[in-house]
């Protein structure tokens, strides 16, 4: 697959230019110049000013100035080409080991890890990559900002939580469209809970600090209830699982892998609300999937992270074209399981031919400062959160962007 460009920005363009733009002014007559005649003239010009032959003249010099100028911006480039692929590989060597966290069923990095794209990347320029599973965002981040690992990805809502704990940790990017199926609010099957409304008084289980918790409470908010109308029983989803499969909970909030998105319907009991079914179209923008980094990956390995970036954009366009093919294939055998309408198909026909993963940018940074207050009004974390730090957020246009 093609890869996508990227804007190479630098001086040598500007050094081209500024050269041919001397070379054509000093080939051109100065207007408003007057100029005595010699007394004693050799020879007459070729050809006289205003002639057509004159005209052709000037031309030809204009054209070898530009040629000059492409040739020179040619030479340069190829040069500072040699000098960032040289500072990558510095970087590289200097880093050495690459440890990447990522949380069970966040597509994109699994899709980085089955296609070890960073390990062809790396490899050649002495960079080891190791992969860490995690069942939540919060203790990636917790283990990011202790230097446990290096990148990792997740949900937004956990790096508020950790933020509020003093964890130190940096937001690179996020997700252009999140998986709008990858939350969930089970009931197991024979449960006489309906609807969200039914929570009330009810054993409601979820990652605490996980984007989860957020979901519990936004979906209460929107049919009336509050954070005290249910008991909260604050677990993994790892410790969760079994006790839900037993009937010890009412109901449990996940999200991937046990969600029921298009390739993982393997989850117990049966779902009365889904991400897009509470918030609507807002949800994607709402609930963030972001990119992190440590502070010192960030500082003194920018290309180090330019390249990691452009790898997980490689695997997100990857993931979204396979999902395209699958939901043509459904089309084409007449298979409707998944209910695949032609809205949704030039949907997915349009998201593959642009970037899986953007910087991070005003909006989101705004929709993560709201879930903040959401979260300190029912005072489960201090006000004191300011996601537009910039010791927190990576706010600059990043030059993996075009």
């Amino acid at each position: 697959m093609a890869r996508f460009p990227f804007r190479r920005t630098g001086r040598s363009g500007f050094v081209a230019i500024a050269i041919g733009s001397l070379l054509v002014a000093l080939s051109l007559p100065i207007r408003g110049q007057t100029v005595s005649p010699a007394p004693a003239p050799q020879r007459q010009l070729a050809y006289p000013p205003g002639t057509t032959a004159g005209l052709l003249e000037i031309a030809l010099v204009l054209f070898g100035g530009l040629l000059l100028l492409s040739l020179l911006d040619r030479v340069l480039n190829r040069r500072a080409d040699r000098a960032g692929d040289a500072s990558l590989a510095q970087e590289a060597r200097a880093l050495r080991q690459l440890r990447i966290g990522y949380p069970e069923g966040m597509t994109f990095l699994e899709q980085l890890r089955e296609q070890r794209l960073l390990e062809q990347r790396f490899g050649p320029l002495g960079l080891s990559v190791s992969w860490f599973p995690y069942p939540s965002a919060s203790s990636l981040l917790s283990d990011l900002a202790s230097g446990r690992i290096d990148f990792c990805g997740g949900g937004g809502t956990a790096s508020l939580f950790s933020q509020a704990a003093g964890h130190l940790f940096v937001r690179v990017a996020r997700e252009k469209y999140p998986d709008l199926q990858g939350e969930a609010i089970l009931v197991p099957e024979g449960s006489p809970i309906r609807s969200l409304p039914d929570l009330r008084g009810r054993r409601v289980a979820f990652d605490e600090g996980s984007s989860a918790h957020y979901v519990l409470i936004r979906a209460l908010q929107i049919v009336g209830l509050d954070y005290d109308d249910v008991e909260p029983v604050l677990l993994p989803q790892s410790e969760a699982l079994p006790l839900f499969e037993r009937g010890e909970l009412d109901a449990w909030v996940v999200w991937m892998p046990y969600a029921p998105t298009g390739f993982r319907r393997r989850y117990p009991g049966r779902s009365i609300a889904d991400l897009n079914g509470i918030l609507g179209d807002a949800a994607g923008q709402e609930v963030p999937t972001l990119y992190y980094a440590t502070p010192e990956l960030v500082r003194d390995n920018p290309r180090v992270l330019k390249a990691i970036l452009e790898e997980v954009n490689e695997a997100g366009v990857a993931y979204n074209v396979r999902q395209l093919e699958r939901a043509e294939s459904l089309a084409t055998g007449g298979d409707d399981e998944d209910g695949i309408d032609p809205e949704t198909m030039e949907a997915l026909r349009q998201r593959v031919l642009e970037r899986a993963i953007l910087p991070i940018d005003e909006p989101t940074l705004r929709s993560l400062q709201h879930q903040v207050q959401v979260l300190h009004d029912r005072r489960l974390i201090p006000s004191r959160v300011n996601v537009f730090d910039g010791s927190f957020s990576l706010r600059t246009r990043q030059n993996w962007t075009y």
